[in-house]
C-alpha cells in the first residue's frame, strides 16, 4: 500500500476556497473573503482577518482574564464551605409558608430537609455538601485505624480470613472467621477464661474507632475491674465482622465477650461506633443471642463516654443472669410464657 504524502497548509487553503467559491456561487452570493462562510472544519487562518478562537477567546480589556497558567497564579473560588454547621443546617427553600415550622422539622432530624429544589436538578449548595459528606464515608470505608491508637491501649491486632477491603465488602462471611494466624496468635497470646473479653474491630468505620476508642475504652476497662470483674487480653481485629464473636470465643473462653466496631456509615455521621456483647458466644449463636449499643459518636449520637458507663452496667445484668439477646430479655421478664 502506497503511503500518500500529507497536504501542504497551502493546498488545505486552495482546498477550502474552492469549495466555499462553488458553495458561494450555487447561492449566487459573492464570496466574503474577510468573513468566510462559516465550516465545521476549523477555518483557516487569514493574515489580514484572523478568525477568532472560539475555545481561547480573545481577553476583554474592561475585564481582562486572569492568567492561571503563569507560575504562582492561584484560580479564585467563591463558594462558601457547605459542612460548616452553619451551612449544613441552612434553610434553601426561599419564602416558605411555616418559615419557624420548617426550621424546627429541619433541626429535628439529620435528613436533608430543605435544600431548595426537588427534583433531578438540586442546587449547587445541596451537591457539594452530597459530595462532601460521601468523601467521609469513603475515607471511613476505606480507611486504616492508626496504629497509634492500637498502641495507646497495648492491643495487638490479627486478622480475618478477608484479604484486603474488596473482599471484605463482597464477602461479609469472611469476616466472621479468624484466619489461621490470628487463630494461632490468640491462643498464645490470650488469658483465656476470663469474665469479660474486650475486642476491637475496625468494621465499615475505621474512623469509629479512631475518634472514639480513646474515650471509650478507659471508661470501659476501669469500670469493669472497679465492679471486681476479670479481663482478658484485649486485642484489635482487621476487617472485623460481628459474628467472629463466636470464633473468638471458641479459643478464649470467656463469659462475656464485648466487641467494639465501626458502624456503616451514613451521609452525614460516619465516626459511629456499635459496642456488641454475648454471653458465652459460640458457633451457631445469632444476632438474637446478642445486644448492642448503636450510633456512639460525639457527633450527634451516644456520648462515648456514657456509652462506655451504660456498657460496664449491662455487662454485670448479663453476668447475673447469665443470659444476652432475647435469652436476656426472657429471663427478665420472668422466664418464658
Amino acid at each position: 500500500m502506497t503511503a500518500v504524502a500529507p497536504l501542504t497548509p497551502e493546498e488545505v487553503r486552495r482546498i477550502v476556497e474552492a469549495v466555499l467559491a462553488e458553495l458561494a456561487e450555487g447561492q449566487r452570493q459573492t464570496p466574503d473573503r474577510a468573513h468566510p462562510v462559516p465550516d465545521r472544519a476549523p477555518p483557516v487562518p487569514d493574515r489580514a482577518h484572523p478568525v477568532p478562537d472560539r475555545a481561547h477567546p480573545a481577553p476583554d480589556r474592561a475585564h481582562p482574564v486572569p492568567d492561571r497558567t503563569s507560575p504562582g497564579a492561584t484560580p479564585e473560588i467563591h463558594v462558601s464551605d457547605p459542612t460548616v454547621p452553619s451551612e449544613r443546617r441552612k434553610i434553601g427553600v426561599k419564602n416558605p409558608a411555616n418559615a419557624s415550622g420548617l426550621v424546627n422539622l429541619a433541626a429535628s432530624t439529620g435528613a436533608r430537609l430543605g435544600v431548595g429544589r426537588a427534583g433531578p436538578r438540586p442546587t449547587t449548595r445541596a451537591v457539594l455538601l452530597f459530595g462532601a459528606d460521601h468523601a467521609i464515608t469513603q475515607d471511613a470505608i476505606f480507611g486504616d485505624v492508626p496504629s497509634a491508637v492500637l498502641d495507646e491501649f497495648a492491643l495487638f491486632t490479627v486478622q480475618t480470613k478477608v484479604r484486603d477491603q474488596e473482599e471484605y465488602l463482597l464477602r461479609p462471611d469472611l469476616g466472621r472467621q479468624l484466619s489461621e494466624e490470628a487463630k494461632a496468635r490468640i491462643a498464645t497470646s490470650c488469658t483465656k477464661k476470663p469474665q469479660v473479653q474486650i475486642v476491637v474491630g475496625d468494621g465499615l468505620s475505621a474512623a469509629a474507632v479512631t475518634n472514639n476508642l480513646t474515650h471509650i475504652y478507659p471508661v470501659l476497662e476501669q469500670g469493669l475491674t472497679a465492679a471486681g470483674i476479670t479481663v482478658g487480653t484485649p486485642f484489635f481485629v482487621r476487617y472485623c465482622r460481628v459474628g467472629v464473636m463466636n470464633d473468638i470465643n471458641d479459643l478464649v473462653g470467656a463469659d462475656v465477650v464485648v466487641l467494639l466496631i465501626g458502624e456503616r456509615p451514613g451521609l452525614g455521621v460516619a465516626d459511629a461506633m456499635s459496642i456488641y456483647s454475648g454471653w458465652r458466644p459460640a458457633p451457631g449463636k445469632t444476632d438474637a443471642h446478642r445486644d448492642v449499643i448503636c450510633m456512639i459518636t460525639a457527633n450527634g449520637g451516644t456520648n462515648p463516654l456514657e456509652a462506655g458507663a451504660f456498657t460496664v452496667e449491662h455487662v454485670k445484668t448479663v453476668l447475673a443472669h447469665r443470659a444476652s439477646g432475647i435469652e436476656l430479655r426472657l429471663a427478665q421478664a420472668g422466664g418464658r410464657s
